[in-house]
């Protein structure tokens, strides 16, 4: 069995599925040699990549010769000036693209003299392969197969090459440019291939043309007996293969000529295959031994409605308008024109768009010539698409997902591997635009992947500050520690102490604040337990002449003044209508008379009870064993103030009392001890009636609230006073409330008798 190399020498060759035979209408442009046209007035040269990875050398009024470059910067595809000239303007111009967008351009306004720079066309010198490769990429080579890619990468691969394809099949109808090159210079293009051998060192050249091409091929058989050198060391061959479109195509031209299949998103040079158009390969001849830029090239002008078709050498930058208006067209008041072949080709509205580097063809057509637009109609399903299509795939799948925008399908059917070849639009009998659609969903599937590397890059910057702030802050702990610890090591044992406690106080204070309202109130009752046991103490220590006044027990020092308040504010109004009364009360009726007795039992009731809580509350009082100074470092400032007024309050109503009492002893002494309670009440002046309701009041809101602090449920009766200071009280409460006090009066003074 043969090996490929073997195979290959012997001219095998491999089928590859689907294509198309369309009409071809070459000899309308093949006939003649290779010419050109007069220099227009104005290029426009792109520099879309201007701002990004490259720079411009020249401004708005600046000279330039022919071939010098335009714009300056590494890894970047230069562009050079097309004639001599001065550069009117650097501004948006329209675009040589079916979108017709605007680019920024290089606007050159030619002076006719056509001045080539000086290191142009100077001797040649012998050059490594880095050299080589440093000129091919400083004079701009790209692939002028239509794809333009740059030339410098193609010859610069990781693996190694084993077969160099030179692409002369031009399987396009009406494009016969790289027939009349191979025609007119083959030399050229083998003195090309000379350097791509040096470059490549492949085991094989084979030079693809197809069979509509004879006199091609014949020219380049003829040239390639003349490198020896060539045939010799790369057997380097002419291999004719059938008519068919699209076998122009990479990857299909490698299926014919090797049987291999480039893998869906793979290139050739994965197989150690590399293709090269021929006007590339002319291209490289011409950078390497005349360091000419790539600022020309062959252009097929063609159609019925031009009156001199041909091929031109075109300047690149040259507008489309200028080729039409010197090449003649018969109809201008209906000029269709297409750049690019038939089927792979785009409609140009804008006629001021520049000739490109990839731009291979113009053609302007008659009205007869290409079928009448029709409107698209539904898709039938014939299956005829998926037949023609060269790559394999399946082209009704594509457009359904295409059309619905569901372009993540789209790709699952392998969108990217479609050639646009337009084989599917021309065998659709529903006159379907199909590759328009992919165009669309290949241009939305690039800009979705544009934006996810734009969202991943700046997902990376995001991370990226994160882990310097936290490393920026990492270092300033770590700084501020140790600056800590150098203080500290630096610190005395008096400083250490201050810092502890201040530490400590600061923890206690965080404590105290975050404690809950339960224990704040817990922490206030507590505080005001102490000062009442405090109070209690006082009194207990005071002479005895004091013992007769009720003992305070306040739980807190503003419960007891409210307390106070009120209790002075009923007895004030009791007393001044006791004034206004006095009359009616004097002579006693004999219901009065009847409740006297019920009286004096409650009062004595009363005044037994307050008496035993006055005592069990000091007894209790004595045996805590709390201080004054206790107390005091246990309250603020301001709440030992207040417990010292209310002590002596309490103090100076128990002193007064005791001498009022004495007093009245003294007048009263010759009278009856058993007087009756209502002999008491009429000697009493309004001064003392007062006085004892209030002494009363107080007694028993004190004995009370010490009954509640005590947790001791006793059932009191109501001496002569409501807690409503509000309550207006009716003439017969009065009278029982005067009575009351003049009993509790009297029983005051038994008591203080009985006590001396």
């Amino acid at each position: 069995m043969l090996s490929l190399l073997e195979q290959i020498d012997q001219g095998a060759l491999w089928p590859y599925s689907g294509g198309i035979h369309p009409l071809e209408n070459k000899h309308l442009s093949n006939k003649s040699n290779i010419d050109r046209l007069p220099l227009a007035e104005e290029f426009v040269i792109p520099v879309p990549t201007v701002g990004q990875n490259c720079i411009l050398k020249f401004a708005v009024g600046d000279r330039v010769l022919k071939g010098e470059s335009l714009t300056e910067g590494n890894g970047h595809l230069p562009a050079h000036a097309p004639t001599s000239g001065t550069i009117k303007a650097i501004e948006p111009r329209a675009s040589n693209h079916p979108s017709a967008f605007s680019v920024l351009s290089v606007v050159l306004s030619a002076d006719g003299k056509d001045e080539w720079l000086e290191s142009i066309n100077a001797p040649s010198e012998e050059l490594s392969n880095e050299q080589m490769l440093t000129r091919i990429r400083e004079s701009g080579i790209a692939g002028m197969g239509g794809a333009a890619f740059p030339s410098h990468i193609k010859l610069n691969p990781i693996s190694d090459i084993e077969l160099v394809i030179i692409n002369g099949i031009e399987c396009e109808p009406y494009i016969t440019s790289d027939d009349r090159l191979m025609r007119e210079h083959a030399e050229d293009i083998l003195k090309g291939m000379t350097y791509i051998d040096a470059l490549l060192d492949p085991l094989r050249f084979i030079i693809a043309i197809e069979d509509n091409k004879p006199e091609a091929a014949k020219a380049m058989n003829i040239a390639l007996a003349k490198f020896g050198t060539l045939a010799s060391k790369a057997r380097a061959r002419v291999t004719v293969v059938p008519t068919k479109y699209p076998s122009g195509g990479e990857k299909q031209l490698i299926q014919i000529l090797t049987g291999k299949e480039v893998p869906s998103g793979g290139i050739p040079a994965q197989l150690g295959i590399v293709v090269h158009n021929v006007g590339t390969a002319m291209a490289i001849g011409e950078a390497i031994d005349q360091r000419k830029p790539l600022i020309e090239r062959v252009v097929t002008i063609t159609g019925e409605n031009v009156t001199k078709p041909g091929n031109y050498w075109v300047p690149i930058g040259t507008p489309i308008e200028h080729l039409l208006n010197s090449a003649g067209v018969r109809d201008k008041s209906n000029v269709k024109l297409i750049v690019g072949g038939p089927m792979m080709g785009h409609m140009q509205i804008d006629l001021s768009a520049p000739i490109l580097k990839g731009s291979n063809c113009i053609i302007a057509p008659s009205i007869s010539e290409f079928t009448t637009e029709s409107n698209e109609r539904a898709c039938i399903r014939c299956g005829e698409c998926a037949v023609a299509c060269p790559a394999g795939l399946l082209p009704q799948q594509l457009f359904w997902h295409s059309k619905a925008e569901e372009y993540d399908k789209a790709a699952s059917y392998n969108l990217k591997d479609c050639i646009e070849c337009g084989c599917c639009n021309y065998v659709c009998p529903s006159d379907i635009p199909l590759v328009e659609y992919y165009r669309v969903a290949k241009s939305a599937i690039r800009k979705e992947e544009q934006e996810k590397i734009a969202a991943e890059q700046a997902k990376k910057r995001f991370d990226a500050r994160l882990e310097r702030l936290e490393k920026e802050k990492r270092e300033r702990e770590e700084k501020a520690k140790k600056a800590a610890e150098r203080r500290k090591s630096n610190m005395s044992s008096g400083d250490k102490g201050a810092v502890a406690a201040a530490l400590a106080r600061v923890k206690a204070k965080k404590s105290s604040e975050g404690k809950s309202p339960e224990a704040t109130s817990d922490k206030q009752s507590q505080v005001a337990a102490a000062i009442a046991r405090a109070k209690a103490k006082k009194q207990a220590q005071q002479p005895e002449d004091t013992q007769s006044e009720p003992i305070e027990t306040p739980a807190n020092d503003k419960k007891a003044q409210i307390a106070a308040a009120v209790a002075r504010a009923k007895a004030k109004k009791l007393a001044k209508q006791q004034t206004e009364s006095d009359e009616s009360i004097e002579p006693a009726s004999d219901s009065t008379a009847s409740q006297q007795p019920v009286l004096d039992k409650k009062a004595k009731i009363a005044a037994a009870i307050a008496k035993a809580k006055a005592k069990k509350v000091a007894q209790e009082q004595e045996s805590q064993g709390s201080d004054d100074s206790q107390i005091s470092e246990a309250f603020s400032p301001e709440e030992q103030k207040k417990a010292r007024i209310a002590a002596a309050v309490a103090k100076a109503k128990a002193k007064k009392a005791q001498k009022e009492t004495n007093l009245t002893d003294e007048s009263e002494s010759n009278s009856s001890q058993q007087a009756s309670e209502e002999n008491i009440a009429e000697q009493a002046s309004p001064e003392e009636l007062k006085k004892a309701k209030i002494a009363a009041a107080v007694a028993k809101a004190k004995a009370k609230k010490a009954q509640n602090d005590n947790k001791e449920t006793v059932v009191e009766e109501s001496v002569f006073i409501e807690k409503k200071p509000e309550i207006e009280l009716s003439a017969e409460e009065q009278k029982k409330a005067r009575i009351a006090a003049a009993v509790a009066k009297a029983k005051a003074k038994k008591l203080a008798r009985e006590e001396q």
